[in-house]
């Protein structure tokens, strides 16, 4: 085991991925020599060359067509999408292109592409700098759909993801690239829990808080100050957000019979929408009340210090474990 940052730990992967399979390219926008604006792709040019780590023009319809060009040679493209706002020229490409080209040709073909996007809120940023798209690309069928939230699992899920035949978009939470954690470089990736399977990351009884990425950790602080109060919430790290881990889900509502859902995007049709339902489909004769969601509000989403106001917090959520518990709440008033 060792300590790194969630971006080194990434840096270190697609370091070792390219090193296991020289398939393996890179293309993005100032991923080169300047190895990257949050530095992800630092030092790779020098070991693998300009032929491998590409500098590509600022548009991001070309980079994720070339990646398709290179996947139909037989390639394994990896993609930087600057920020997460800078995704939606590429989207055309993405789901017209990248989605479907297995479907489309029975097989033939298939698009082992990863497009990497620094992802979400919390660092502060300018319009276009911070967005939380993962629902438009969880809803289109033939996407994998993922979401790290600690080094470890960004070192470990990024391999996996290289090394799928099946186009992964693969979400990184900007706000969390310096924070640290150990991860086991030496472990063999077979070992590894499979990219699509959720984890608890803390066990309790008396509700589940489901979220990903940075909510985790705000998740967790939730959890530790509900325990102050003798309230046991369990918390759950989807890691996959499509396909979602019914089992791991199903398994901690059963369980606990209340649940929370907590993601900082919009709450129109999101993926607290999309868990919700499932839940209540499998698993309705175990709910002692009805599921809720944290989320971020439905407005476009606010640069720089507004943000603190768009981003669910722990008050927030301790407010919806309250209400699923039936205790005192912002809408019953303090003294229910």
């Amino acid at each position: 085991m060792e300590q790194l940052t969630l971006g080194k730990a990434l840096n270190e992967s697609l370091r070792q991925a390219m090193r296991d399979d020289d398939r393996v390219v890179l293309l993005g926008e100032d991923i080169g020599a300047l190895g990257g604006v949050f530095r992800i792709t630092d030092g790779l040019l020098d070991e693998f060359g300009a032929a491998r780590v590409i500098d590509t023009p600022l548009a991001e319809s070309g980079i994720v067509g070339s990646a398709v060009g290179l996947a139909f040679r037989g390639y394994r493209p990896v993609v930087e999408i600057q920020f997460d706002g800078f995704v939606y020229p590429a989207f055309d490409q993405i789901v017209s292109q990248v989605a479907k080209m297995h479907y489309r040709s029975h097989g033939r073909v298939k698009m082992p592409i990863t497009i990497r996007i620094p992802w979400a809120g919390g660092i502060g940023a300018a319009e276009h700098h911070s967005e939380s798209p993962e629902a438009y690309f969880a809803h289109t069928a033939g996407l994998r759909v993922v979401a790290v939230s600690n080094p470890a699992d960004a070192y470990t899920m990024l391999r996996q993801a290289i090394a799928s035949d099946d186009p992964v978009v693969f979400f990184e939470p900007k706000r969390l690239y310096h924070r640290k954690g150990d991860v086991d470089r030496e472990s063999p990736l077979a070992d590894a829990v499979p990219m699509g399977v959720a984890r608890r990351v803390r066990t309790g009884v008396d509700a589940t808080v489901i979220t990903y990425g940075a909510m985790v950790g705000t998740a967790l602080d939730a959890a530790s100050a509900a325990e102050a109060e003798g309230i046991s919430l369990e918390v759950i790290d989807l890691r996959s957000l499509s396909p979602l881990d019914a089992g791991c889900i199903d398994a901690s509502v059963r369980r606990t019979g209340r649940v929370v859902v907590v993601h900082e995007a919009s709450r129109e049709a999101g993926l607290a929408a999309e868990a919700i339902a499932g839940i209540t489909e499998r698993c309705f004769e175990y709910l002692e009340a009805p599921p809720l969601r944290v989320t971020g509000h439905d407005v476009p989403y606010p640069p720089a210090k507004l943000e603190k106001h768009h981003l669910p917090d722990l008050d927030r959520i301790l407010d919806a474990v309250d209400r699923v518990l039936d205790r005192p709440n912002s809408l019953t008033g303090a003294g229910s």
